[in-house]
Order: structure tokens, then sequence, then C-alpha cells
């Protein structure tokens, strides 16, 4: 089975992420919903004046770690991503979920910005050993 259809049942669909940035020269690490896309391109979706948004304006270098949190020995990924902050709302409209809807009412609420996270570097980790996607 080739390494991205081993990583896409992790990071495909909506899963929780930590997201990492870096504040002030430190790690800044929160927990995060984010969708996980075919082309293993996640979204995630967050307030304009959120200290992420701008961490990520500041320094677009990002970490995340996904796991399904069921069993211990069940996969996760380890990526490394540049992120982009969409504040359009052609982007927001694009990539819309009714879950963001009890947060941000509409894609239209211009508090409200997709994050776009462009992995280059992603580590499938299994009990057996560590498997390296890069871009």
């Amino acid at each position: 089975m080739a390494l991205k259809e081993k990583i896409l049942p992790v990071m495909g669909g909506v899963h929780v992420a930590a997201v990492a940035t870096i504040a002030e020269g430190k790690p800044a690490v929160r927990y995060m919903a984010l969708t996980g896309l075919d082309d293993l391109t996640l979204i995630g979706s967050t307030m304009t004046a959120s200290r992420k948004v701008a961490q990520i304006r500041k320094n677009p270098e990002v970490a995340l770690s996904i796991w399904s949190c069921k069993e211990f020995s069940d996969p996760y990924v380890v990526i490394q991503a540049k992120c982009s902050v969409h504040e359009d709302t052609a982007t927001k409209k694009q990539y819309w979920n009714p879950m963001w809807e009890e947060y941000f009412k509409t894609p239209e609420n211009p508090e409200f910005v997709v994050l776009k996270f462009a992995p280059y570097r992603i580590e499938y980790n299994v009990p057996e050993g560590m498997e390296v996607w890069e871009k």
C-alpha cells in the first residue's frame, strides 16, 4: 500500500489536531478541528483576531499531530506544513462546514477566516516504526 493511502485514513475527514505555531520565538500549541482533504491539505477555521492568526501571519511554519485517540497502537501523523490565512468570501464559502455555524454563523462573517495547511513533510507512525512522506 502506498504511503499516502496509509496517511489518508489518519488525517482525512474531520479530526482534532494539536497545532503548533511560533509565538515570540517559543512554541504555542492548541487543539483545532481540521478537515483533511484527499490531496493531504488540511482546512481549519478561526477568528481573525485570534492569536494563532497573528502568529501564522508572522511565521507560516506550523507543526501538527493527529491521532485517533481510540487505541494507543493506532497510527498517528506528525506534520510540518505552511499555513495560509484566507479572508476572502469565495474561499470561506468553498470550505464552509456546517459545524462552524455555531461559532461563525455564516461564511460572510468578517471575523471568520479559513486556515489552509499545506504539508510538505508527514511522518506516519505505527508501533512497527515510522515512514516519511515528503512533497
